[in-house]
């Protein structure tokens, strides 16, 4: 099993550098051709010829003028809007107008959806996070923990915090 997996691997890599080995080649000749372009460049004097490459080789077109923008209406242009008819899924959720009635259900579903967390898009890594298989970080129900108690001795605080100014104005009174 173990000389199989060394056959493949060393299968493997040959093809790999085999593949690289003959990229650098590619480049290697790229590269003297390159060169040897810019010395035919630099050798020559005369000044460089260039051609357009949007038009194809052979004569040249002539531009034809462009038309001037049209002039805006003096009056407003109103188009004819044609209303949606209701959805045909649940008659009952519409009027004869086609407006929607008042959806008291729909409506605390929407509120309750607001509220809720969005979706994990990879509830594995959620996992993984809330039982801390991940090393290097917190697990997520400490994390939970120091929040809970942070709001805990925060609301303690404020508590004893209004409890002192209550007594501080009774005795004053």
């Amino acid at each position: 099993m173990a000389s199989r997996r060394k056959e493949r691997k060393t299968g493997g890599d040959d093809l790999i550098s085999e593949r690289a080995r003959a990229l650098g080649e590619q480049i290697a000749t790229l590269q003297q051709q390159i060169k040897k372009l810019d010395s035919q460049l630099q050798t020559s004097t005369a000044k460089p010829r260039l051609r357009s490459t949007a038009l194809p080789h052979g004569r040249t077109l002539a531009r034809k003028p462009e038309p001037a923008p049209p002039k805006p209406a003096a009056e407003p242009v109103f188009e004819e809007i044609k209303s949606a008819p209701p959805p045909a899924a649940d008659p009952d959720l519409y009027n004869e107008l086609g407006v929607r009635k008042y959806d008291l259900p729909g409506l605390w579903n929407r509120i309750r959806n607001h509220f809720r967390a969005p979706a994990a898009s990879n509830p594995r890594l959620i996992n993984y996070l809330a039982a801390g298989g991940v090393r290097g970080l917190r697990p997520l129900r400490y994390e939970k923990r120091v929040a809970r108690n942070r709001v805990i001795a925060m609301a303690a605080f404020l508590f004893f915090l209004l409890l002192g100014i209550i007594l501080i104005f009774m005795r004053h009174r």
